[in-house]
């Protein structure tokens, strides 16, 4: 029998609402921002917590482009998103695919030196991109991958968090599965395609979530991969409207932001369920 002790309801869900709001704010505070102007924005001190009046002129503008009242000029966030959308589904899809082939390999097959081999891998968690990333750099620049999709995502899709939590779920399959498989003729690839796979389908859920996360946030490397204003992602275009002008017209600048944070919302509200279960999964 569970002890119900209003005093501490009450303290649980106290702190729960303030760290909503804690954590809201800023995205709220964004929100009437980008329905100001800019020179609202600059003369309110401190900024007017109401929303303004121009919500459609400076979203347009965010997704469009073009020149404002002040005569600055945007570029279009539209494809932008659409840059980070598209590196950030090659990342978690590649991610997922080449962990799961790599988890199967190292699990399933028999072959020499099997345990140094994921070891080598699982070390490469101490190698992140920024430790690596002159000699990385130098690599895309010399296959003519500058400014490309390619250059944007392939030197992020090995990951050895991934090869090592699938690994890890693949060692609880039971012995019996593998042996009934191979009783009933099946194939390493078909065993893999018809039974690993719908079961690792929570798995690769969270792991998706994560890593699409991880793909749109990406801003240091397509800061040196790419030069063509039609290869940014919406993170390094946020940050060059802040900086490519002597006024920054802050509206435009939040708006492009509330944009920015739409797809990876929707991916963790869609995908919630599913995202939880893996985890929980993962865990067990």
């Amino acid at each position: 029998m569970i002890e119900r002790r209003p005093v501490l309801d009450f303290v649980a869900h106290a702190v729960l609402i303030l760290g909503v709001a804690i954590v809201a704010f800023p995205v709220y505070l964004t929100l009437v921002g980008s329905t100001q102007t800019a020179e609202q924005i600059a003369q309110s001190r401190p900024m007017s917590l109401i929303p303004g009046s121009h919500f459609l002129e400076t979203y347009r503008l965010a997704l469009f482009g073009g020149k404002t009242s002040l005569g600055s000029t945007f570029a279009a966030g539209g494809p932008m998103m659409l840059v980070s959308l598209i590196s950030a589904l090659i990342i978690a899809i590649g991610k997922i695919a080449i962990s799961l082939l790599s988890a199967f390999a190292i699990v399933y097959f028999r072959f020499p030196l099997r345990n140094l081999v994921f070891w080598m891998i699982f070390v490469t968690l101490m190698l992140p991109v920024e430790v690596r990333i002159g000699p990385t750099y130098e690599v895309v620049a010399s296959l003519g991958m500058l400014n490309t999709y390619a250059g944007l995502t392939v030197p992020l899709i090995a990951s050895a968090t991934a090869t090592f939590l699938f690994r890890q779920f693949f060692l609880t399959v039971p012995d019996e599965l593998v042996e009934a498989a191979r009783v009933d003729g099946a194939g390493p690839m078909r065993f893999f395609k018809d039974i690993l796979l719908p079961m690792s389908a929570t798995s690769i859920a969270a792991l998706f979530v994560i890593q699409f996360i991880y793909g749109w946030n990406q801003y240091l490397w397509p800061l040196l991969v790419t030069t063509d204003e039609s290869m940014y992602p919406v993170v390094l275009g946020i940050k060059r409207l802040i900086s490519g002008e002597a006024y920054t017209e802050w509206n435009v600048v939040m708006a492009t932001a509330m944009l920015a944070m739409i797809p990876p919302a929707l991916v963790v509200i869609l995908m919630q369920k599913w995202f939880v279960k893996g985890l929980v999964d993962t865990e067990k």
